[in-house]
């Protein structure tokens, strides 16, 4: 009978410690992700002080050079440094990205407030405005609106970020639903606090660890859309550098230039891993599960 008992305790003692080390293993993977990211994420903000070459100055006398010392990432068909473009192409996702989760964060933060709190036919409204985008793919809208609007650094930001911000408007919702009836804001309604208190003093500041999450991840799928409407034409536009654009350009010389295909793909690969994992890192902290669990 000591046996078996003996033996169920070693058991249930050793399922605490094999989360523990499963989760120390993932976290250790998410830093390693998470810090290659950062380092491209670096680069591309100071890319002036890394490399002394223009993005979009043509040599013809360069053209299709294999890396090398003087040109790390080898040269394009037009003889510019694949280096410096991948750098300053990574700055502009990172710019469109960060206005795009902006955008989003925005209106679907102030929509999903509304909504949840007012209930009745705001709500209904406004959630059948989300259903309605919800119910095309977001890439394919993206397509739609940009054709529409026509290829521009702006109205790139436009399409991604009326695209971006119903998922975050059901979760703020989802959050006010259940917010709004705790005590805490009952409380404030006793004491005469007016409803923009109520919802961006007492509401807010509860919903801000899953907008953050939200937000990280977005930006992941965002410099994704973005490449890949830069890939398609309809992104930024030529002369200016693009991840996307540039893995286009190379896919005509993946036979015997294949640096200029994968170089970008590859730096494209490694930043919108490090992101996703920094999401899961930050989704990781703010679960009230996760915690009680440690």
């Amino acid at each position: 009978m000591e046996t078996v008992e003996t033996t169920v305790l070693e058991q249930t003692s050793t399922f605490p410690r094999q989360k523990a080390n499963k989760r120390s293993m993932r976290l250790s993977f998410s830093m390693v992700g998470i810090g290659f990211a950062g380092i491209i994420l670096l680069g591309t903000i100071t890319a002036p002080l890394i490399t002394h070459y223009n993005p979009n100055t043509n040599d013809l006398t360069q053209v299709l050079q294999a890396p090398s010392a003087a040109h790390w990432f080898g040269t394009d068909h037009l003889g510019r440094d694949l280096f410096t473009r991948v750098l300053y192409g990574g700055q502009k996702s990172l710019l469109i990205a960060i206005a795009v989760q902006l955008m989003a964060v925005l209106i679907g933060t102030l929509l999903g407030l509304f909504s949840g709190y007012f209930g009745g036919k705001t709500d209904k409204v406004i959630m059948a405005i989300t259903n309605i985008i919800f119910s095309f793919p977001g890439l394919l809208f993206a397509i739609a609106i940009m054709a529409a609007l026509g290829p521009s650094v702006f109205n790139l930001i436009l399409a991604l970020g009326f695209v971006s911000w119903p998922e975050i408007c059901r979760l703020v919702r989802s959050q006010t639903l259940s917010l709004k009836e705790r005590e805490f804001v009952e409380g404030g309604h006793a004491l005469g606090a007016s409803v923009s208190r109520i919802l961006f003093r007492y509401i807010l500041p509860n919903c801000y660890g899953n907008i953050a999450v939200l937000m990280t991840l977005g930006m992941a799928t965002t410099i994704l859309a973005e490449s890949s409407l830069s890939f398609l034409g309809l992104g930024v536009q030529p002369p200016d550098p693009s991840w996307g654009s540039m893995v286009n350009q190379g896919k005509d010389y993946m036979f015997f230039a294949p640096w200029y295909l994968f170089t970008p793909g590859i730096v494209m690969f490694v930043t919108i891993l490090g992101i996703n994992l920094l999401g899961d890192v930050l989704r990781d902290y703010f679960d009230p599960k996760m915690k009680s669990s440690k």
